[in-house]
């Protein structure tokens, strides 16, 4: 993250995004795979780490590191995307409100306190090491614990959508954009962005 200055010299916090170019790496149509859906790939890999059934299925478009696929939910829009065509930044301008989806950080195994949000016991009367303990987790004579109870676990890792980001700049140039707030994830995420 970083900020940028509008020209009344207000601060925005933004996060830099390296949004380079998406390469459409397959079609796929209703009467051969049963649905419509875009295919794109983004990123590089060294050629030595891709089997050969990705090789072939590539077709010599390049060497992705990631491969997405997006159903299309206007057919006629999509008429005219072929395999090899190439979107860049251009199809965004600032001022547009977009959706960012990734996976947030993971933070591994949390209590109930940090993980739910709940209080603890009472740091009096006898209480002597249950400051973060859940409390009773059964009902009565119920010797079962409830599905979906609320417990110590894992946290984080977690695909996260945030909706109606700003784009506050583009630099076509160096393929990066800035998106006024926050973003999940860390730094080397994949992060989809959709208009």
């Amino acid at each position: 993250m970083s900020q940028i200055f509008d020209e009344k010299g207000n601060a925005h916090p933004v996060t830099i995004l390296s949004a380079g170019p998406v390469v459409v790496t397959q079609v796929k149509t209703k009467e051969k795979d049963g649905y419509e859906a875009v295919q794109i790939g983004y990123g590089e890999k060294k050629a030595k780490n891709i089997n050969k059934a990705i090789t072939g299925h590539l077709k010599g478009l390049g060497n992705f590191r990631f491969l997405r696929e997006f159903k299309i939910e206007d057919v006629k829009e999509a008429s005219g995307i072929k395999v090899g065509d190439k979107f860049g930044l251009s199809v965004f301008k600032a001022g547009d409100n977009i959706t960012v989806s990734s996976v947030s950080k993971g933070k591994g195994f949390q209590g109930v306190v940090k993980r739910h949000g709940f209080r603890g016991g009472p740091r009096s009367h006898g209480q002597k090491h249950s400051e973060r303990e859940p409390g009773s987790i059964s009902q009565g004579l119920r010797t079962s614990i409830r599905s979906g109870m609320r417990m110590a676990g894992r946290m984080g890792g977690d695909r996260v959508t945030v909706k109606n980001l700003k784009v506050m700049q583009i630099d076509p140039q160096n393929n990066v954009l800035l998106l006024k707030g926050a973003v999940p994830g860390r730094r080397g995420t994949m992060v989809e962005i959709r208009g």
